[in-house]
């Protein structure tokens, strides 16, 4: 039998379905050491049990399967019909038997990868709409599927750290969080730092004449700005420790 292979040759784009794939895998083999039973309970997300983030993963796969189909076809297809819609399609999702929400991640992971692979080479500029919105070129939904899979992975509260999650993927995030800080003005007086580099990235308001500093390494300063753990970072300023501040909103 013949191999199938990405109709893309753009190796950028080679480079981000490869990290997608590998986190869909990751959040695989996490989700396989969970037995049955312990799918009933709680994530890292409040209000959400493991149940919860799988049936969202598995459905996210299935919403970005029908942009790649919108960009293949020119026929609008969103995301999804309406956030009302997203949210139950989830809670219903987390009632499914075991089997059934796990089948749910493994064949929407594999429609989506086949979408992908099967796209043609021009149709990755084609534009599409999230369900936040944006438009963007169809090329964005293998960041969005990537940063899907790492975070959700650590989500599933199964030994996953965001130290788990390629630099690439965690430098990407941290980029795009407080950018979204920077647009809508809620990283005003902040300063977000990330050492333990032969260089060091610093984000926020530059040039603050009294800034919060917050510092950690690049995985425990992308876990803060995502919401998700603030016990690995610290604060400061004008040189005296001062509590670690809530990350703004971004999603």
């Amino acid at each position: 039998m013949v191999a199938r292979h990405d109709k893309t040759t753009n190796p950028n784009l080679l480079d981000g379905l490869l990290q997608a794939r590998r986190g869909t895998a990751f959040f695989a083999r996490k989700l396989n050491e969970l037995n049955d039973e312990e799918l009933d309970d709680g994530s890292l997300l409040p209000g959400w049990t493991r149940r919860h983030v799988v049936a969202h993963v598995g459905y996210n796969a299935r919403a970005i399967a029908r942009l790649i189909e919108w960009a293949g076809t020119g026929v609008e297809t969103p995301m999804y019909v309406s956030a009302e819609a997203r949210n139950h399609e989830i809670d219903f999702g987390a009632t499914l038997p075991p089997f059934a929400l796990r089948n749910l991640f493994d064949h929407s992971a594999i429609h989506l990868s086949v979408e992908w692979r099967d796209l043609a080479a021009d149709a990755w500029h084609a534009k599409v709409k999230t369900a936040q919105g944006r438009v963007v070129a169809a090329e964005e939904t293998i960041w969005m599927r990537t940063r899907e899979v790492w975070v959700h992975a650590v989500d599933l509260a199964n030994g996953a750290t965001f130290s788990d999650i390629p630099v690439p993927v965690l430098e990407r995030l941290l980029k795009d969080i407080t950018g979204v800080w920077k647009t809508r003005g809620t990283d005003i007086g902040l300063i977000v730092r990330v050492t333990g580099r032969q260089q060091e990235l610093v984000f926020g308001d530059i040039g603050a004449e009294d800034p919060v500093t917050v510092s950690g390494t690049l995985a425990d300063v992308a876990s803060w700005a995502t919401g998700r753990d603030t016990a690995a970072v610290t604060a400061g300023r004008a040189g005296t420790i001062t509590p670690v501040v809530s990350a703004p909103a971004w999603i």
